[in-house]
């Protein structure tokens, strides 16, 4: 990847566990960028650890996200990936609240909280959706809820902040291997229907998202805001 982010400052929000954060995160940093991650573990995994300034922080306390966004100096990019699902279980009206404010006004959260940031840097945001934007998920109702609402917000976002200079964009992963999908991926029939669908023939890696996020922040990018990328091998197409 040829992408040139030397002197940039990044925050990957959701980052502490070996996914699709922590590989964005390494991507940055490896065009030049100066990349600090969060997460709600103690510590982020391991072979992050050392690689990268950790901030633990509850994306559901706007307490701590205030305080976050006083002890970072500057800011040109937000990656917002903070997410939970559980399959299986989201049908529950507590858990499906819960959900829902994790990755829906958690997401919101963070991007208030750092959008004067942005507005000085001319920024650029970029959240984290998913292909269950678009689909019905009878497993996961409160992920696939919480995820189209992101989209929806990534558009009025983009609406909101462009005289401020801030494009605002989503990815949407498909099937990707990681902790967060490591619960579904111990049903094999489930694991070979998404291969079967999949053009591509396969799941995908964190590292196919981290492509599309580079440049989406990028100068390439520089007339796209409000759009919503899938990077799922096709599943949505087929």
């Amino acid at each position: 990847m040829s992408f040139d982010f030397a002197g940039k400052a990044v925050l990957v929000v959701g980052a502490s566990r070996a996914g699709i954060g922590s590989a964005i995160a390494h991507a940055f940093r490896d065009a030049g960028a100066e990349v600090a991650i969060t997460g709600i573990e103690d510590a982020p995994a391991e072979k992050d650890r050392g690689l990268f300034p950790y901030h633990q922080v509850d994306v559901t306390d706007a307490a701590a996200i205030k305080a976050l966004a006083g002890r970072v100096p500057t800011l040109d990019v937000l990656i917002n990936g903070a997410a939970i699902t559980s399959r299986g279980e989201e049908m529950d009206p507590a858990f499906f609240a819960k959900v829902v404010d994790v990755n829906l006004h958690g997401t919101f959260r963070m991007a208030e909280a750092f959008h004067a940031h942005l507005a000085r840097q001319g920024g650029s945001l970029i959240n984290i959706a998913s292909m269950y934007a678009q689909f019905g998920s009878p497993k996961n109702p409160a992920y696939g809820a919480s995820k189209a609402a992101v989209q929806q917000l990534t558009k009025s976002l983009a609406i909101a902040w462009a005289p401020d200079g801030i494009r605002v964009n989503a990815i949407a992963p498909g099937f990707i291997v990681t902790a967060q999908s490591e619960k579904s991926r111990q049903d094999p029939t489930h694991v070979a229907n998404v291969a079967a669908r999949t053009p591509l023939a396969r799941w995908g890696q964190p590292e196919d998202i981290a492509g599309t996020a580079l440049f989406l922040a990028s100068g390439a990018a520089q007339f796209i805001t409000g759009a919503c990328i899938p990077v799922d091998g096709g599943y949505s197409i087929a």
